[in-house]
């Protein structure tokens, strides 16, 4: 059993009642079922912040990954009441919750002629057919109502504010000034996706971490930075510097980071527009593919005018086969206190539509990036275990287990009290667990088949219900609950 609060890495019997921990002892337990974790690992379950997959398929994907709590919170979304009330009918096998959407508020006041947010990734995606929200200043006023749209998020429960500040870096440095004093009024996170991904200064990633540093200076709100290698990318080392500095000075930043060398986003993003290639550090167009293929520049050209929405994967580092790479995505995943966090995209046909509803297994053209199957698996069999081409672990068990679970609750749990009881094997806590064999876990999605299950989880409980047993899913057990956070009167300011 691996508690990495008290940092504990021991054998001891676990007891369930209900939804909780009801006993950690060094003697036998008695209860109506028994789970033989012999050999096993028994960790609290992994908590994902960055996960775009809310759908029903990729949520069953992630259990097998050992995931008990999936959020969406870099991109969020709007309206939250009306994403809770459809998750909630549906039911889910973990957990979910998510933040509200800064870049839904500002695409519905600077598009006029869209229809209004449906609490749906299709509607974001939609939006790249258009520019305007990408790259215009709001006025003073839009930027009130765009504040207001948010800020309603908040009012009904989203776990903060998501920035998706990548999509669209022309937006004004005062509306992000605004949105961090929105967050400091409610005692909310902000979860940023920077300005800008850049490698070459002027407008690179460097900027927009100290663009972020500086909010969180200036107003004291929670800054959570998302995925720190790929908004840093070959730049790493630099960013990382920045980062640690002021992390070290107190100010109230966070991190996360994916065990992978390629980002995925839509082909209509800005960050893949105007001299890409250099400003990514890559060197042909080759680096980018969709649906498993590489693209030329050309096709790329061609699915910016004809499906900009359309999801591609790129590879702006090959730690597998680049000693330095492998390095350099080191920094990002071992940083000190970084939680692990997929960025899991939603599973889609190879036509781009996103497969959602009660649809189980997957079907066979099912695509998205493999780190949302794998992500967890890859972490604990390159880092933990020291598996594939690594020759010995990166840190120990308990380390692993802190970024996986520990750290991602301590993220929330200041604004998001449910947080407090989630992340640990504690008696009193939640009932979240996974039973893994480190000696065999595995990612098994790749970059062409990513729609392969991680192996050796053979259970995984959440709030006290299995939803893995023996390594099969129990397709009528849907005991996820929403993770919301409390609504209460604003702050003073």
């Amino acid at each position: 059993m691996v508690d990495p609060e008290r940092e504990v890495d021991g054998i001891f019997h676990v007891g369930i009642t209900g939804d909780r921990i009801a006993a950690i002892s060094t003697e036998p337990l008695e209860g109506e079922t028994v789970i033989d974790a012999t050999g096993l690992v028994v960790a609290p379950g992994f908590i994902d912040l960055h996960a775009h997959g809310q759908q029903l398929p990729a949520a069953w994907m992630q259990a097998f990954d050992g995931v008990t709590t999936a959020l969406e919170l870099e991109s969020g979304l709007l309206p939250i009441a009306d994403f809770y009330d459809k998750v909630a009918a549906e039911g889910r096998p973990i957990n979910y919750g998510a933040s509200a959407a800064w870049t839904y508020a500002r695409i519905a006041e600077k598009e006029k002629d869209m229809a209004p947010p449906g609490a749906e990734l299709t509607w974001f995606q939609k939006a790249f057919e258009r520019d305007g929200w990408q790259q215009s200043l709001a006025d003073e006023e839009e930027v009130k109502r765009i504040i207001a749209g948010v800020e309603e998020g908040l009012e009904q429960g989203a776990l903060g504010i998501g920035i998706n500040g990548g999509y669209a870096p022309g937006y004004g440095r005062k509306e992000y000034h605004a949105l961090a004093q929105l967050a400091a009024r409610h005692g909310a996170p902000t979860f940023t996706h920077i300005r800008y991904l850049s490698v070459q200064e002027p407008d690179s990633g460097f900027e927009g971490l100290g663009e972020l540093i500086s909010l969180a200076a200036a107003t004291g709100a929670h800054m959570h930075i998302c995925h720190l290698n790929s908004v840093a990318g070959r730049d790493i080392k630099a960013c990382v510097e920045l980062v640690t500095e002021a992390q070290e000075r107190g100010l109230p930043i966070t991190v996360e980071a994916y065990p992978y060398g390629a980002c995925s986003s839509t082909v209509g993003a800005e960050v893949f527009k105007n001299d890409w290639l250099a400003r990514w550090g890559v060197e042909d167009a080759s680096a980018m593919e969709h649906n498993g293929e590489p693209l030329t520049q050309e096709r790329i050209d061609e699915l910016q005018e004809e499906d900009p929405g359309a999801v591609i994967v790129m590879h702006f580092l090959h730690p597998d086969d680049n000693a330095e790479d492998a390095e350099m995505l080191d920094l990002s995943v071992l940083h000190p206190g970084a939680a692990i966090a997929s960025d899991a995209m939603p599973w889609a046909r190879k036509d781009g539509t996103i497969i959602e509803g009660d649809v189980w297994p997957l079907p066979d053209d099912a695509f998205a990036h493999p780190r949302s199957a794998g992500c967890y698996a890859r972490f604990l069999a390159g880092w933990a275990r020291g598996g594939r081409e690594r020759t010995e672990p990166k840190l120990t068990l308990v380390e692993a287990i802190r970024k996986t679970s520990l750290i991602p609750a301590q993220i929330l749990e200041k604004a998001v009290p449910q947080m407090r009881s989630k992340g640990r094997i504690q008696v009193g806590a939640d009932a979240d667990v996974v039973v893994f064999d480190l000696a065999t876990v595995q990612d098994n999605a790749t970059f062409t088949e990513p729609a392969q299950r991680s192996t050796g989880f053979q259970h995984v409980i959440v709030n006290g219900t299995p939803v893995i047993q023996d390594g099969k899913e129990i397709l009528e057990a849907r005991p996820g609950r929403p993770i919301r956070r409390p609504t209460a009167p604003k702050a003073s300011v």
